[in-house]
C-alpha cells in the first residue's frame, strides 16, 4: 500500500529581494528594523533547535500580503551539534552572502554563517543594492578583506587554515567608508554581524538585544510595511470572471453564426444546381451518349504477342518511335569509343545479344537473360 504526503504552505506574495529592489523607493529605518527583527527571530528559532539554514538571502525570505516574513528554502539546511563537532561542507550559501570562513574552505563552523548573511542583508536594505557582489570566490574574498580588513595572525592560527589563502596585500577596515551614510545606531550591529571571526558575531538572540532595536525610531508595525501584491476585493474578482465568461460566449456565438452562414451558402448553390432547365439536362445527356458511342475500346487478343516488361530506359518494342531531335553536329566528337557505344545501343534495340564483339559486362549479360515476367512481378509491373 502506498501513501502520499502533501505539505500545504501559506501563499506568500513577495520576497525581500523584490522589496529592496523597488525602483526609486528605499526602505525606511523603522521598516528595516521590522524586517530584521523577524529575520533574527526566525534564525533564533532554528539555531536553538540545532538547525543551520546555510542559504540566507533575499529571495529565500518570503513576505505575505500582511508583511509577515518567513524563512524558506531549507534545501541546504543541516543539523549541527557543538559537542561533538563533525565536519560540514564549505560549498554552501550563495556567493554574495557567503561567510569568509566558508570561502577559505573551513569545515568547522556554526551559527556564524547565517549571521554573516543576515549582516549582508541589513547593509543591503540600507544601500538598496548588494554590498559585495563578487563574481568569483577570489574576488569575493578581496571584497570582504577590503571591508573588514586583513585577518590577523591569530585568525589564521585559530581557523587552522593554510597560509596560501592569505591576501597578497594588507587591507585596512573600511566600515566607515562603506556604512558612513547609514544610521549611527546600525553601525554596532553591522560590525558585529560582519566580523571576520565568527565567534565575535554572537547569536541571533544577542543581536536582537543591541542598540539598533532599542533606539528611536523603533520598528514599525506590519501594517506600515510596503505591499507589492494587493489582493482583489471579492466583487471585483466576480466582475472580472463575468467579463471573461461573456467574452467566451460572444466568441462561440460568432463562430456558430459563421458556420450557419457557410451552410446557407452551400444550400443555395445546391438549389441552383437543381433548378437547371430540363432542356439543358437533356442536351447534356445526349452529348454524353454520343461521346460514349464514338469511343471504342479495342479488346486484347490472347493470341497476340505480349511485349515483355522492361526495366531498361530503352523500350524493346517494334512500335514506331517518334522522330528524334538531332543533336549538335560536334556532340559525337565528345564521346569516346562512339563505335562501341553505338554498337551496344543497336545490340539492345535489336535484341542481338549473340555477337561477342560488343558483349558488355558479365553482370549485365546475366541480367538480360532473366525472364522479364519473373522480374516484373516484384516491382508490380504487369
Amino acid at each position: 500500500m502506498q501513501y502520499s504526503l502533501y505539505l500545504v504552505f501559506d501563499f506568500m506574495q513577495s520576497d525581500l529581494s523584490k522589496i529592496i529592489s523597488r525602483p526609486g523607493d528605499r526602505l525606511s529605518e523603522p521598516q528595516i528594523k521590522c524586517y530584521m527583527q523577524q529575520l533574527l527571530s526566525g534564525l533564533e528559532h532554528c539555531h536553538e533547535r540545532g538547525i543551520l539554514h546555510r542559504d540566507i538571502k533575499g529571495s529565500n525570505l518570503l513576505i505575505d500580503s500582511n508583511g509577515v516574513l518567513k524563512i524558506a528554502d531549507f534545501g541546504l539546511a543541516n543539523i549541527f551539534n557543538p559537542k561533538p563537532k563533525r565536519p560540514l561542507t564549505s560549498r554552501v550559501v550563495t556567493l554574495w552572502y557567503r561567510a569568509p570562513e566558508l570561502l577559505l574552505g573551513s569545515t568547522d563552523y556554526g551559527v556564524g554563517v547565517d549571521l554573516w548573511s543576515a549582516g549582508c542583508l541589513l547593509a543591503e536594505m540600507f544601500a538598496g543594492r548588494p554590498i559585495m557582489p563578487g563574481r568569483t570566490e577570489v574576488e569575493q574574498l578581496h571584497r570582504i578583506f577590503k571591508l573588514c580588513g586583513s585577518p590577523s595572525e591569530e585568525y589564521w592560527k585559530k581557523m587552522k587554515l593554510p597560509a596560501s589563502f592569505r591576501p597578497p596585500q594588507h587591507y585596512k577596515p573600511g566600515y566607515y567608508e562603506e556604512f558612513g551614510d547609514f544610521p549611527s545606531s546600525s553601525f554596532g550591529l553591522l560590525t558585529m554581524l560582519l566580523n571576520l571571526d565568527p565567534s565575535y558575531r554572537g547569536t541571533a538572540a544577542s543581536a536582537l538585544q543591541t542598540e539598533f532595536f532599542t533606539s528611536s525610531p523603533l520598528a514599525c508595525d506590519l501594517s506600515d510595511l510596503p505591499v507589492i501584491y494587493k489582493e482583489e476585493e471579492p466583487y471585483k474578482a466576480k466582475d472580472r470572471k463575468k467579463h471573461r465568461t461573456s467574452k467566451t460566449k460572444q466568441s462561440s456565438r460568432k463562430k456558430h453564426e459563421g458556420d450557419e452562414t457557410k451552410e446557407l451558402i452551400m444550400t443555395v448553390e445546391k438549389k441552383d444546381d437543381t433548378d437547371t432547365p430540363r432542356e439543358e439536362k437533356q442536351k447534356g445527356n445526349e452529348a454524353c451518349n454520343n461521346a460514349k458511342s464514338s469511343f471504342t475500346v479495342k479488346p486484347i487478343k490472347h493470341n497476340e504477342q505480349r511485349l515483355p516488361a522492361s526495366l531498361s530506359p530503352i523500350l524493346r518494342s517494334n512500335a514506331k518511335i517518334a522522330p528524334r531531335t538531332e543533336a549538335h553536329p560536334n556532340a559525337t566528337q565528345n564521346i569516346q569509343n562512339f563505335t562501341l557505344l553505338q554498337a551496344s545501343i543497336t545490340d539492345i534495340m535489336k535484341n542481338n545479344l549473340g555477337n561477342p564483339q560488343y558483349r558488355r559486362s558479365f553482370s549485365t549479360w546475366d541480367f538480360r537473360t532473366f525472364d522479364p515476367d519473373k522480374i516484373s512481378k516484384p516491382f508490380g509491373v504487369e
